[in-house]
């Protein structure tokens, strides 16, 4: 698997962590075959007797669904941010005038 798709699986499994009970269940199933087991197109064509085609157009329409809730009420820009600042937090515990500025930072995300 390329560096890229790596990477937007991992985006997508966050993704659906975050935002999968505003999907149908049939949003939800093809997503989670797909990424989360790694179900390839034709298996979940097999599995709901649909087409390849009309499974990846739907993964497809979904993603950019997924995308769109985040644009909007970007959870997991926050919750990356989140992490990133716990590390900082981590690295530098004994330089107080660092710390609270993390930490003001970590107040404004809530």
């Amino acid at each position: 698997m390329a560096e890229n798709d790596l990477i937007k699986t991992l985006r997508m499994n966050y993704l659906y962590d975050f935002y999968q009970s505003l999907l149908t269940e049939k949003q939800r199933n093809y997503l989670r075959l797909y990424y989360l087991e790694d179900y390839a197109l034709s298996e979940i064509a097999d599995t709901f007797d649909v087409s390849r085609q009309a499974v990846y157009d739907n993964i497809r329409r979904t993603g950019e669904l997924v995308e769109d809730y985040e644009d909007k009420l970007g959870l997991y820009r926050r919750f990356t941010r989140r992490q990133e600042l716990y590390r900082a937090l981590r690295e530098h515990i004994h330089e107080p005038e660092t710390l609270e500025q993390y930490i003001q930072e970590l107040e404004e995300l809530e």
